[in-house]
């Protein structure tokens, strides 16, 4: 697998730009007082599947073959990625299947559907789910979208990332969530060419520490996954994000369920912003390191707002205990 490059991250800025728009960033003056420091926030919830990963099935999609587009796509998803193939997959008319664990998010999987991909519910958790479909794919002659190990989605959703430093350049921190690992990779790439004072911190649930634990040991890991953050929900770290991880990023923090909920909760009450578990997990981590981010600039990537009523009810009755 050959890493992506800043110079993918550019061209991927060009590939995706027909079809996705620069998104907002912000700064609220509640935040900067909870965090005591400058925090701008990306307001990736506001793209068109509510979640940052459509940049890479953007970027990916329209770099396939015409006969890989003639196959059609296969891959597995807890949600977000999901959607992401599933939108680049209907704007390139491309044959689209998604595998998802048994009770994943219904907003997520009904927004796939709705983009007319079939849906193939399997299995407890995101592995059982992804060994089906690559199953399936292999046997249906799809071409299999790995949600971590495609240099394509890397450099996609890494161009998020080029729009905060083009507008904030002495940026001192830049939190991101974990879970496959794409987004913290793409960060690095960009941040420390772009400015490499700039530091990178990723985010994970300390109950799905698997991207963390590879991290740290420097090796693939596998750990256990009970998180109810399902963008965060990974039992294994993945080999071509890690590989980017390991040479470049800065610092990790794991975060308790706990203090995801309450991250929620602050985009709520201080920003009014709706934020999924995971799209909330870069503020929970900053929040965790507060001591250390005081006075400074702080980006946080609010990843996604793909959350149910459901969920947000749990959220603010657990909080509120």
């Amino acid at each position: 697998m050959q890493r992506p490059t800043f110079a993918d991250v550019l061209g991927a800025r060009k590939t995706i730009a027909p079809y996705l728009r620069p998104t907002p960033l912000v700064t609220y003056r509640p935040l900067n007082e909870l965090l005591g420091a400058e925090a701008y926030v990306k307001r990736e919830d506001v793209q068109p599947i509510g979640a940052f990963k459509v940049r890479g099935g953007v970027n990916f999609m329209a770099r396939l073959g015409p006969q890989e587009r003639a196959q059609g796509v296969a891959t597995a998803s807890t949600g977000n990625h999901g959607q992401a193939i599933a939108y680049a997959a209907k704007l390139f008319g491309v044959r689209c299947t998604v595998g998802v664990p048994e009770g994943a998010n219904p907003l997520k999987v009904a927004a796939m559907e709705s983009l007319g991909t079939t849906v193939v519910p399997h299995g407890r958790n995101f592995d059982d789910a992804r060994a089906h479909i690559e199953e399936l794919a292999a046997r249906q002659g799809l071409r299999y979208v790995h949600p971590a190990n495609e240099p394509a989605l890397i450099a996609g959703v890494a161009t998020l990332v080029l729009e905060v430093l083009e507008e904030v350049p002495d940026l001192d921190v830049l939190f991101v969530a974990l879970g496959g690992g794409s987004t913290a990779a793409g960060a690095c790439i960009v941040a420390k060419t772009v400015n490499p004072k700039t530091r990178v911190v990723a985010v994970q649930s300390e109950q799905a520490p698997a991207g963390y634990l590879s991290w740290k040991d420097r090796r693939i890991t596998q750990s256990q996954m009970g998180t109810f953050a399902e963008g965060l929900a990974t039992r294994s770290g993945y080999e071509l994000p890690q590989a980017i991880l390991w040479e470049m990023l800065d610092d990790f923090v794991l975060v308790s369920d706990d203090e995801l909920r309450r991250a929620i909760v602050a985009y709520l009450d201080r920003c009014h912003t709706l934020a999924e578990a995971a799209g909330a997990a870069s503020l929970a981590g900053a929040l965790k390191l507060r001591d250390q981010v005081r006075g400074k600039k702080v980006g946080l990537v609010l990843s996604g707002a793909n959350i149910t009523l459901a969920q947000l009810r749990e959220v603010l009755a657990k909080v509120a205990e």
